[in-house]
């Protein structure tokens, strides 16, 4: 029911998870990152447990695929689960299990993975990994919707399309990009919709942000009074 993009940039240490489906809210499910630990999207009759208990795999410095095989071992459903992950040493893992609804399965790479179920055929993977190759001189945000666009327009989820959720996150504890469509008739171009108004909004000015380098972060009073009056809002901090 679902088919999603899991990648590392060792370039800027992000891990990244792009998903969409056609039921509600994938985005509160499926994707999980961890800062300096991986990334990892549980779909298929899901099971949040799994996620969260692969990153601890990692983190332990477990292999992604020993990391999966853990997380299910105590799982007595994994036959209908699907679940793949990628480290930080860009090596990654999938598994699709045997009573997944057809078409299902996985395509593991250096640095990324994708896989589905319940999709219009194995088109949906082959072009989803195609585009996400062909783009690597995009940034990785773009570069991921770029890639389920595609994957999308080989056929997609084929039951049709409800939701899309996009998460990145790099050095801190929580993540640089959380977008989510929710519930909408054409998901993927209202992320992408959302993406353009993160990359205006939002992106430019992370690094002033707390972070764990900069607890406090950094805020110009001056600065942020004067982008408000710029935009025709009265608004002053008290002095």
């Amino acid at each position: 029911m679902t088919w999603s993009i899991v990648a590392h940039d060792p370039a800027s240490g992000a891990f990244a998870v792009a998903v969409t489906t056609c039921n509600f809210a994938v985005g509160a499910s499926c994707p999980h990152v961890r800062a300096g630990v991986g990334a990892v999207s549980t779909q298929s009759f899901t099971n949040r447990y799994l996620g969260p208990a692969v990153l601890d795999g990692l983190a332990r410095g477990l292999a992604p695929a020993a990391a999966i095989e853990g997380a299910l071992a105590g799982d007595e459903n994994r036959h209908l689960r699907q679940i793949h992950a990628v480290d930080r040493f860009s090596r990654s893992a999938a598994f699709t299990g045997e009573n997944c609804v057809e078409w299902a399965g996985d395509r593991a790479s250096c640095g990324f993975s994708v896989a589905g179920n319940m999709l219009a055929g194995p088109a949906v993977l082959h072009d989803t990994v195609a585009a996400f190759a062909a783009h690597g001189d995009r940034p990785l945000p773009e570069r991921l919707a770029l890639a389920l666009d595609a994957g999308e327009a080989a056929g997609g989820d084929r039951r049709g399309r409800q939701s899309a959720a996009m998460k990145i996150v790099t050095s801190e504890d929580f993540p640089d990009l959380d977008i989510r469509v929710d519930d909408h008739t054409a998901p993927l171009e209202e992320l992408t919709r959302l993406l353009a108004i993160w990359r205006r909004d939002r992106a430019p000015f992370l690094d002033r942000q707390p972070s764990k380098a900069n607890p406090s972060g950094q805020v110009d009073m001056e600065a942020v009074e004067a982008a408000w009056k710029a935009s025709g809002m009265d608004l002053r901090f008290r002095r």
